[in-house]
């Protein structure tokens, strides 16, 4: 067995094993359609690599060629499929499938070609890389926000795209890929060629498994931290964003504010209209929140009846007024369940990050500031100012 034959071996080897562990994603999530297409493609690219080292057995390798071309290049398509099905992008299925038919039909027509004409050689590789760009441009064009391993992954789609259109150059340069199919497994260009094409795939594949699992963490990540009724973060979601944002605007030197708010009298709703009804209130006030909330604005469900929103970017006059704009809209929503001219209200307590202060200091102070909202007769704002001097809370009464 040569050097390019063992290559092969490994190359199946491996294949197998991602094929495997996209397979195993796959699995246990079942709504992630891009790992299964992306468990398919390395499937493909098993069966490529044993028709390749099957070919040294056909007396006529003509189809032999052409079948290992279309496999591997349809393992690139899906490939392609599974990054646009995670990227949020629509696959070119049409584009990639007529693409993967002329191609096909091209590598078949140019076996006339002598074996070492650059245009043989050129309609074998250039396809490839032309379905590692369009894998490139599916991560380049999604709408997603794009983290460094996105980068990453993005910039080896294009060197991967490179070494194939320069393939044919490297054949050039080590002697040509043999003077039949049966040879070519015992040429220097089959040990590079295969060589690249280990590294790169397996580069390709490792990077797209590290986003699956990266976003497979973030989404228990989300989910632990959500609140599932008001799909809200939770108390301890809440508080860890909250400290991000917090932290994000001390560096930039920007105020920051949080608003508490708690619904009035939401037991004897419970009690009086049942707790469906009662469930409803809550994914009403929560929509309002996640509606009126910008994007950096951090909002969640810290309690049974209770809301807490941290404003980076804004100060006390400013938190206060969203208080007052939301207390005012929330008393005029009409809510499934409850009489026609029954309005819920809820209360408010506003506070703005002091100079040394922490956040349990600004949660501190901003329910007490909600307490005394609470005590002033509710459906009010209450806000907390601190002294310049001595640091100490002061309510004053908010408009309501």
């Amino acid at each position: 067995m040569g050097s390019a034959d063992f290559i092969l071996m490994i190359n199946l080897l491996v294949a197998g094993l991602l094929a495997a562990a996209f397979m195993a994603i796959a699995v246990h999530d079942s709504g992630r359609v891009s790992a299964r297409w992306l468990a398919f493609s390395y499937l493909l690219g098993m069966a490529y690599f044993a028709i390749e080292f099957s070919i040294p057995a056909f007396a006529d390798a003509r189809l032999p060629v052409v079948a290992a071309f279309a496999v591997f290049l349809g393992a690139t398509i899906a490939f392609n499929g599974g990054l646009a099905h995670k990227y949020g992008v629509r696959p070119p299925w049409t584009t990639m499938l007529c693409f993967l038919v002329v191609t096909s039909v091209a590598v078949y027509l140019v076996q006339d070609l002598p074996r070492h004409s650059l245009m043989r050689m050129m309609a074998y590789q250039l396809p490839y890389a032309a379905m590692q760009f369009v894998a490139l441009g599916i991560v380049l064009s999604s709408r997603q926000r794009l983290a460094r391993l996105d980068h990453v992954l993005a910039l080896v789609l294009g060197a991967s795209a490179a070494q194939f259109a320069s393939k044919p150059l490297i054949a050039g340069a080590l002697g040509g890929w043999g003077a039949n199919p049966q040879a070519y497994v015992q040429t220097s260009y089959a040990l590079v060629s295969q060589s690249l094409g280990t590294v790169f795939g397996l580069a390709l594949a490792l990077l797209a498994l590290a986003v699956l699992v990266r976003d497979a963490l973030n989404d228990a990540t989300a989910k632990s931290e959500t609140d599932a009724l008001s799909r809200l973060f939770n108390r301890g979601g809440f508080e860890r964003h909250a400290h991000l944002a917090m932290r994000d605007a001390v560096r930039r030197g920007v105020p920051v504010a949080l608003v508490i708010a708690d619904l009035d009298y939401f037991k004897s709703i419970n009690d009086s209209y049942g707790h469906a009804c009662g469930d409803r209130v809550i994914e009403t006030f929560a929509g309002f929140l996640r509606e009126a909330a910008a994007e950096h604005h951090v909002a969640g469900r810290i309690g049974g009846e209770e809301f807490a929103i941290i404003l980076p970017g804004t100060n006390l006059a400013a938190a206060r007024l969203f208080a007052e704009g939301a207390r005012n809209a929330f008393g005029a929503l009409p809510i499934d369940g409850l009489p026609a001219d029954h309005r819920c209200s809820a209360s408010f307590g506003v506070a703005e990050l002091a100079d040394d202060e922490g956040f349990a200091d600004l949660l501190r102070r901003a329910d007490a500031a909600l307490y005394h909202a609470k005590n002033a007769g509710r459906d009010c704002v209450r806000v907390s100012g601190v002294s310049a001097r001595r640091h100490t809370p002061a309510i004053f009464n908010g408009k309501g």
